[in-house]
């Protein structure tokens, strides 16, 4: 199944088409390297939250836009390679040396898909989501992630995808662990759905929410929902 690279970063405001601009300029360099899909996408819809939120998971400043991002890759091993090409290649540097944004609060891990459903896509907006979830309820929250994947794409999503931390490293200013409060007990889940535009997304979720399938015994809950990130976020590059 697909493993994936995310990313979430914070980008000043004023520099979105120097940041679409500077990731359009490094499609062709990240392919090489083996990178199957590249997606950026901008906060459109992006909630305080009263625990923690997006913002706070990348210490986000005034003026600043939240991007969730990611990379597909086929394997691991094929992330691993790619990551090791870019380690030592000079083409790398002189990016990083260009980037619109503060590197050091961007966080960023690999993923392995535990949930992929749905065909995908034309995609217009995307939902995405960071989770802590106990070790010990990994396939609790994945026969609950594939109930909720089934009904999501019936009310017009288009893919569906629910990844597991594989390679979460801590971070020495943010980190994916820091973002969620997670225990030493605990894992990260990155995740999204891909919508076709964000006029279907609403329509979608008011449909969602009335749905009886979605309906469950609070008690059965396999994860601290209050503690879970999320926010909406328009593609500004899907390559």
């Amino acid at each position: 199944m697909t493993y994936v690279e995310g990313f979430v970063l914070a980008v000043p405001a004023n520099a979105k088409d120097a940041y679409r601009d500077h990731a359009a300029d490094a499609v062709a360099l990240f392919k090489e390297f083996g990178v199957r899909r590249h997606v950026e996408c901008w906060g459109a819809d992006v909630p305080v939250g009263k625990v923690n939120d997006f913002r706070t998971a990348v210490q986000a400043k005034e003026g600043e836009e939240i991007v969730f991002s990611w990379f597909e890759y086929p394997d691991r091993a094929a992330r691993d390679a790619a990551t090791e090409k870019m380690m030592s290649d000079p083409r790398m540097q002189a990016m990083g040396a260009a980037m619109p944004f503060d590197g050091q609060r961007m966080i960023v891990a690999g993923f392995a898909s535990i949930v992929e459903e749905g065909l995908g896509g034309p995609m217009g907006y995307t939902d995405g989501f960071l989770v802590a979830v106990p070790t010990a309820n990994r396939d609790a929250y994945r026969a609950l992630a594939e109930k909720a994947a089934v009904v999501l794409l019936d009310h017009g999503a288009t893919r569906v995808l629910e990844c597991w931390g594989d390679d979460v490293p801590d971070g020495k200013v943010t980190d994916y662990r820091r973002a969620v409060h997670a225990g030493a007990d605990e894992n990260i889940v990155f995740s999204w759905i891909e919508w076709p535009d964000r006029e279907t997304r609403v329509a979608g979720w008011d449909k969602i929410m009335a749905d009886d399938r979605m309906r469950h015994d609070p008690a059965d809950q396999c994860f601290d929902g209050k503690r879970m990130i999320y926010g909406g976020f328009a593609p500004i590059l899907d390559a």
